[in-house]
């Protein structure tokens, strides 16, 4: 008995010592600390966990939207428009068909195609409420997206030099083929500034297509006599952007909020990977996988053709 409580007390201070640690890490090894700790020695608090990722998920949406300009999206964006959005529509409803196909559960298969379509993890996390989806939807399709993100972080710089692509051409590719907002920064920095500018900006006008993708879930994953729930944090979300885009908040201020809503967002992916287990990764199985990376690769040569032609 005294050694249950033991173990208990050792388990407890090491998911503290992990949720603390989270603040400082990205939101990718948050995620997997999560992931680690529920699948090894199992995480306390599952219903709290559960319930304080939701409202902190939802708060670190709106934070983030005081990064954003809306006129400077659209207008560094406006070039690479028609091609955001043919791919943005495409690979949603590729993502469903595929998903039926390889009988992934609809709302893992959502996500994991939302994740890909828009711009990875803040898509997911947006997403996710508004579907209702349960951790081990979101953590799945998390955990897939950041995978390959990692991958496309090392693999698509070296890729574009020997394909001789030119700045402008792998800035595009970047953009639309790398789901998160990070990777493709950190991939366009290393092919060059000109590639660092063009994919950050058609980035940031893709990640504009959170709000509409919105909207359509909550069509899509209603139920019959039931209301339609209201994602008022994806509403203040627009509000946070139109407030950095119109008001002449200092930057500092901006600047902080947006830091802290990194770090919020790392602590919540932190808390959805606690929620994941063995039962439920064996329940799911490696189709949501299989997904995510036959997705990547038709965006990804897809893409390739279309800035090469």
């Amino acid at each position: 008995m005294k050694s249950n409580r033991t173990v208990e007390v050792a388990r407890t201070a090491l998911y503290w010592l992990a949720a603390i640690g989270s603040l400082w890490v990205s939101p990718a090894v948050a995620l997997f600390m999560g992931i680690a700790l529920a699948l090894t020695i199992g995480a306390p608090y599952p219903k709290a966990n559960k319930k304080v990722s939701k409202y902190l998920l939802q708060a670190a949406v709106v934070g983030l939207g005081f990064g954003m300009n809306l006129h400077a999206s659209l207008a560094a964006g406006r070039e690479g428009m028609l091609f955001t959005i043919v791919s943005v529509v495409g690979v949603m409803i590729l993502g469903v068909v595929l998903g039926r196909v390889l009988k992934v559960n609809p709302k893992n298969a959502y996500l994991i195609a939302s994740g890909t379509a828009i711009c990875g993890g803040s898509a997911i996390a947006a997403v996710s409420p508004i579907i209702d989806a349960d951790e081990n939807d979101t953590s799945l399709a998390l955990a897939t997206i950041f995978i390959l993100n990692a991958i496309a972080l090392f693999i698509f710089p070296p890729i574009g030099h020997a394909l001789g692509l030119t700045e402008q051409q792998f800035g595009t590719w970047a953009a639309i083929a790398i789901h998160d907002t990070s990777s493709v920064v950190g991939a366009g920095a290393a092919y060059g500034a000109e590639a660092l500018q063009v994919a950050t900006t058609i980035k940031l006008t893709r990640a504009l297509w959170i709000f509409p993708l919105a909207l359509a879930s909550i069509v899509a994953f209603r139920s019959k006599g039931k209301k339609i729930a209201i994602p008022w944090f994806i509403f203040m979300f627009i509000g946070a952007m139109l407030l950095n885009t119109y008001l002449n908040i200092p930057q500092q201020v901006t600047a902080t909020i947006v830091m802290l809503s990194k770090k919020a967002l790392s602590v919540t992916l932190f808390l959805i990977g606690c929620g994941l287990s063995v039962a439920s990764i064996k329940k799911v199985g490696a189709k949501p996988l299989i997904l995510g990376v036959v997705l990547w690769a038709i965006i990804s040569l897809t893409t390739l053709l279309v800035v090469m032609a």
